[in-house]
């Protein structure tokens, strides 16, 4: 290494600690610790072209740590991606290409959203997972295939080891042998509170042999050619890998070694005694042209041509005439898979009945027939769920091409892998027990804010399981799933229902929820797959006058049209809506949102869920048939009795409301 190595990690340090100081809020104690590493990474390894950060097969970098975030865009303006200084001045400012985390689609470079600890080391696993199903997928193809080869890299610290998330996730890289993916770990042994010898004890090293990591340790973090020397070793490995660099947080700062230094800002006498230190005489966010030079150089020397081979390979594929190449590439620039799917192809007849779960089993193996790039998985429930797809492996080192996911019982990371393998383009869908979706929260919110086109099947929708008691009865959950902001949540009532989600989903790059129940339903009458998109319609009409509404979802709509029929005794004609979607019919038009359920007139909801779910369509508790408590274990018909929700406590709530002056 020579002096503009060391030069390039000082000038990245300077910079990123001016960007924390300008906005007055950061985190300098990363920047401090980790910067020989990530510039070790950038410089002399990965694979990247920063005039084209969307290369399909560049190597992957996931900032875990994202609170670093001042560091990695120091890093990346060095580099030569388009982030200049005046966008580093903006750091955590309104509309700043430099946010206080990274944002994928924000930031040029910035390969996913983070911030919430732990979650990049998933997303960093579904990369790689991701890697190799399609770079099999093309070999299948095409077997001499230099299209896609990357590996994937992620730089966590101790925080993100405590949580939970990254066990998960790195238990399962260990298991599928994912040897592309490298975590490099900055052990400062400091955290927000102090020292870790009170909360974390483990012996790292040994963790991750256990789980089937190649695992090295480099005993000085600043030392730039043991970086280089062990991220070489791990590329060579067959295993994935661990690479564990003992530094000190805030090094060189007054408080080095200390707390306060991970999210405080410096003081100004501080930056001037560490610059001086570093001897970074230049002025605040400026580079020297040397440094920038050398680094640049660094970057074109090992990867120019080696991009450019990859393109005209990547441009004679496309001339290649092979359909299944094309459907790939397009998918993988695109990041968008539209699957040829109608809904009104698909009939059964006037007697069916099903398990609403074989239903959306059966329909979304007619999606995955349309399209080899639609796979997912189970947290160890698909024989519940049902949710799988027929006649394919699970996915393995030795079945790369599996497109069945055994995640084991590993709910979040299982949300998280997913997010790692929709940015790449794939389309995926993940399946377990709707009272366990709280388990998956954190990383079905970072789908949301990253929009990615993940399928969360929840089956198992209400107290009506029965003998499985509360702990597997939901109640509040479909509330907090409607309440993510940029995702859709269906509750369909049966079959129809089902198709026009499925169709929904196969033509539009949305998260989704789709709840699922276990119970067998009929096809309702004049339920319509084509109106689901629309979130609710009219289903049961009034035959002469309106008298009310009833708004029902899921299971309930056929409970809300035999009571239609049976409340006509009272001379009441009542009008019953579907609602598979509140997101989407709260989208719809004033006017269309008026012709379904016209003002001043009084409308009740059936819904086995927390009452607080429809506070937006009705104004009075007492119209909301719903369910508040916890329920029950026993026979499912005895817990809904137990909890008002049978037919005829809800026949006669309905009634009694209606008629009620």
């Amino acid at each position: 290494m020579n002096i503009n190595d060391t030069n390039a990690v000082s000038e990245i340090k300077a910079l990123a600690l001016d960007m924390i100081s300008t906005a007055k809020s950061g985190h300098p104690g990363i920047v401090l610790s980790s910067a020989p590493i990530i510039y070790t990474l950038y410089a002399k390894h990965l694979m990247i072209n920063p005039e084209n950060p969307e290369w399909i097969n560049r190597d992957r970098f996931v900032l875990s740590a994202g609170h670093g975030s001042a560091l990695l865009y120091a890093t990346l303006h060095l580099c030569g991606y388009n982030i200049t200084k005046e966008d580093l001045k903006q750091f955590r400012s309104i509309d700043s290409k430099c946010p206080g985390h990274p944002e994928y689609g924000v930031t040029p470079g910035v390969d996913m959203t983070t911030g919430a600890l732990g979650q990049g080391i998933a997303n960093a696993v579904g990369f790689a997972l991701g890697e190799r199903y399609i770079e099999s997928y093309i070999k299948k193809e095409e077997e001499t295939q230099n299209l896609i080869d990357y590996r994937t890299y992620v730089l966590c610290g101790d925080g993100d080891l405590m949580e939970g998330i990254s066990y998960e996730a790195t238990s399962f890289a260990g298991t599928q042998k994912l040897e592309k993916l490298i975590i490099l770990y900055d052990c400062n042994k400091m955290t927000n509170d102090g020292s870790i010898d009170t909360c974390f004890l483990e012996d790292i090293e040994m963790c991750f042999e256990a789980m089937g990591f190649y695992v090295d340790t480099v005993k000085d973090g600043t030392n730039l050619k043991a970086i280089d020397k062990a991220i070489t070793a791990a590329k060579k490995s067959k295993k994935p890998s661990l690479i564990i660099f003992n530094t000190i947080l805030g090094k060189d700062s007054m408080y080095e070694n200390k707390s306060v230094v991970h999210g405080t800002p410096l003081s100004d006498d501080d930056i001037f005694a560490i610059k001086r230190k570093l001897n970074v005489t230049i002025a605040p966010f400026e580079v020297r042209k040397d440094t920038v030079v050398h680094v640049r150089n660094l970057i074109k020397d090992r990867v120019e041509q080696k991009y450019k081979d990859h393109i005209s390979y990547f441009n004679k594929m496309k001339t290649s005439g092979n359909d299944k190449l094309m459907y790939v590439l397009r998918a993988l620039l695109n990041k968008e898979i539209i699957v040829p799917f109608e809904s009104l192809n698909y009939r059964v007849n006037d007697t069916y009945q099903e398990e609403m779960r074989m239903t959306n089993h059966k329909i979304l193996n007619l999606i995955a027939s349309k399209t080899d790039l639609l796979l997912g998985g189970s947290a160890d429930l698909a024989s519940s769920t049902k949710a799988y797809i027929d006649n394919t492996h699970i996915n393995s080192a030795e079945y790369p091409l599996g497109r069945n996911i055994n995640f084991g019982v590993r709910e979040q990371a299982m949300a998280g892998i997913l997010n790692g393998l929709s940015m790449l383009g794939l389309k995926t869908y993940c399946s377990t027990m709707l009272a366990f979706s709280d388990y998956l929260k954190p990383s079905m919110r970072m789908s949301a804010l990253m929009n990615l086109p993940i399928t969360y099947i929840f089956t198992h929708d209400s107290i009506s399981i029965g003998e499985d008691g509360p702990t597997h009865e939901p109640i509040e959950q479909i509330l907090t799933l409607r309440s993510i902001p940029n995702m859709v949540t269906f509750r369909p009532c049966d079959f129809n229902e089902v198709l026009g989600c499925w169709e929904y989903i196969a033509k539009n790059k949305k998260p989704i929820n789709l709840i699922i129940s276990k119970k067998k339903m009929p096809k309702i009458p004049n339920s319509n797959p084509k109106l689901v998109a629309a979130g609710a319609y009219i289903l049961g009409k009034e035959e002469k006058r309106l008298d009310g509404i009833i708004i029902a979802t899921g299971t309930e709509v056929l409970t809300a049209m035999q009571i239609k029929e049976e409340i006509k005794k009272e001379n009441l004609d009542i009008r019953v809506v579907s609602m598979p979607s509140q997101e989407l019919f709260l989208k719809t038009d004033k006017a269309y949102q008026n012709g379904v359920l016209p003002k001043n007139i009084r409308t009740l909801v059936i819904e086995p869920s927390h009452k607080m779910n429809w506070g937006l369509f009705v104004n009075n508790e007492k119209y909301i048939i719903g369910v508040n408590d916890f329920g029950y274990s026993g026979k499912p018909e005895e817990v809904l009795k137990k909890c008002g929700f049978d037919y005829e406590t809800i026949k006669m709530k309905v009634a009694r409301l209606f008629l009620e002056k």
